[in-house]
């Protein structure tokens, strides 16, 4: 399994774009220097009245499949 460590500040306003469908899939850079992008679908349980903020962790499988967001 590979995780991928992150911090997301996503206003209200631009989540908007994703909760729309205009942007499909959220890149964020990772603690390590890395990049990683995923679905915006990820997002929907993290979603409040300010957006999404905070710190997060992406699992997926070597392959990059089967992914799955937590808040750390």
């Amino acid at each position: 399994m590979t995780q991928f460590n992150f911090n997301l500040n996503i206003s209200a306003t631009e989540y908007l774009q994703y909760y729309r469908g205009q942007v499909k899939n959220v890149i964020a850079s990772c603690q390590d220097g890395s990049t990683v992008q995923f679905p915006a679908g990820l997002l929907t349980p993290f979603v409040t009245s300010s957006g999404v903020r905070g710190s997060f962790v992406l699992t997926c499988d070597d392959s990059g499949k089967g992914a799955q967001l937590q808040r750390k």
